[in-house]
Parts: C-alpha cells; structure tokens; sequence
C-alpha cells in the first residue's frame, strides 16, 4: 500500500497516522494514552518506543541510513532467516548473503491495526520476495506483532510452507536507550557461558557476577531463557526484557563510532537481544510455526 491507502484503511485519528520521508520510506507513528511509538514499514522496523513519563526507550542512532534497501542502525532490526554472518559463503553470486539477511531491508505488509483498551496492536507480515528467493528461501511466511502501551510486547512468528524443514536463525536485535553505558548493568546472564565474539568467539565461563561495561562487547550467550534486566543508573531506571521461544541472549556495544553512529552515541545504547542462533538455531518442521517473544517494562528507581 503507498501512503494515501495506508492512511485510509488504517489510520486512527489521535492515535495513528501515517508519514513519509523525502527518501520514500514510510512509518507509521502512535500515540496512546500511555506511550507514543514510531514504526518503518521497510523491516517492520520498530524505531521509538516511550511509556508515559518516561524517557525514550529505544535508541536510534542520529546517523542512521533512512534509505530504501539500508539498514536502519538503532531501534528493532529483525533479524532472519539467519543472525550477523551468513554461514553459507557462497549463498548467492559466490557471496554470502547480507548480514543479518534479508528481512530488516524488506518493505513489510501493515497487516492488521487494533486498539485494545490502552494498547495498540500492530500485525505486519512478510512473505517470498525477489531478493529471499534469490537466496534460496521461497516458501515462508512470517509475522511481526507489536502490542504498544505502558509495556511493549514484540512477537516474531515464522510458519514453514514447504515440504521439507526450515532451518532459521533470528533476532529481534534490540538497542536500549540509556544515559551513559559506563554506569549501567546488566542481571539475568550471571550463570551463563558466553561466546566473546571480540576475541575470536573464545568460549569463556560464566561470570557470576552482574555484566559490566568497560569496552567494545559482543557476547552471545547460549542456552539461556533468562529474564535480563537493564539497570541504567544514571537514567534511575531499570527496563526488564522478558522472552518467551528464545534459547540465545545477545549483548552489544561497539564502544565507538561507526559510519552509521556518531562519535558519543555508543556511550547512549545498550543492545541486548532476543535471539535464536548457533547451537539454538530452530528447526521447524513442514506446516508448523514458530513465535518468538520479547516482552518489555520500564520502571523508576530511587536515586
């Protein structure tokens, strides 16, 4: 749908409403009595998320490409049908596929828009385009929910129309708003090993301690369906991510500039991510479907 049959079919005045950017993306904006999102079409991409009387959730980063076919660096990219580097190396042209694949680039369907009570929801779904056949996956379809209020959900489902099984990986690759990394914390993960992807994917033991930040980190943590919660001091916050279907947690900061972020807004982020890969990697059968879950709060602490 271009802007004007998006606007008729699913706006709802005060509440949603439909935008689109000189460079041709369009995204969608809420506003609820308890927070207020932003969402691109290109990846079902979820860009803001603010309950009320809070400070913005999501981080997105003020360089990022909005461009049609380019990565968006911040909010929720989704990442499927496999997570950072394709393992087939010469996936399509001799060359592996796109990092993260295909779907995080993809225009997405607005598939449904309901207003529950306080909270809205949002289907998007996606289905074989030219550039998933090309990389060898033509018969899935998957489905994107967001349930936007004072908590946000987020569901990542997948369905196998083929006749054979599906292997996939996926992430809902989540970047954390919060005031200054040096000074937060992450809890949940004290039990778990974890793949240091910054030293050669070293196997290193668990910690047992709350997870600290004093450089570059890319940590996967594997067979883990741990609750983990953010403890972002000088923010006096603490936002809990709860998953429901997701066996791996990822844990990023690039503790440095990148060509899509600028030189002080890794100091501004956290990604911790509700991810299937690796070792976790989901196998599903012909028919059947699979739904991945993250489910977000935000609460004040005492300074």
């Amino acid at each position: 749908m271009d802007l004007a049959q998006l606007s008729e079919h699913f706006a709802l005045p005060g509440v949603l409403s439909f935008h689109q950017l000189p460079s041709g993306l369009i995204y969608a904006d809420v506003s609820t009595s308890h927070a207020t999102a932003r969402v691109y079409l290109q990846g079902a991409h979820l860009a803001a998320w603010q309950p009320t009387g809070q400070e913005p959730v999501i981080f997105m980063s003020r360089k990022s490409d909005l461009a049609p076919g380019k990565p968006i660096r911040g909010g929720v990219p989704l990442a499927f049908p496999w997570f950072a580097t394709d393992s087939k190396n010469d996936r399509i042209d001799g060359k592996p596929g796109p990092s993260h694949g295909f779907a995080r680039t993809q225009d997405w369907t607005l598939a449904s828009v309901a207003l529950a009570g306080d909270d809205l929801h949002l289907i998007f779904t996606l289905g074989p385009t030219e550039i998933s056949r090309k990389l060898g996956f033509d018969k899935f379809r998957v489905a994107f929910r967001l349930i936007i209020g004072r908590s946000l959900t987020m569901q990542f489902t997948v369905a196998n129309d083929a006749p054979m099984p599906l292997v996939f990986e996926e992430a809902m690759h989540t970047y954390f708003s919060v005031v200054d990394v040096h000074e937060v914390s992450v809890t949940g993960l004290e039990p778990t090993s974890f793949i240091d992807k910054t030293d050669n994917f070293k196997v290193n033991p668990a910690a047992n301690a709350p997870l600290r930040f004093t450089g570059f980190t890319d940590r996967v943590y594997p067979n883990t369906t741990a609750t983990c919660v953010i403890h972002d001091e000088a923010g006096r916050r603490k936002i809990t991510i709860a998953k429901t279907n997701s066996n791996t947690t990822v844990v990023f900061n690039p503790w440095r500039e990148l060509p899509d972020m600028g030189p002080d807004e890794w100091h501004e982020m956290l990604c911790v991510e509700t991810v299937n890969a690796g070792a976790n990697a989901v196998t599903l059968e012909s028919g059947q479907t699979h739904t991945m879950q993250a489910y977000i709060t935000v609460e004040g602490t005492k300074s």
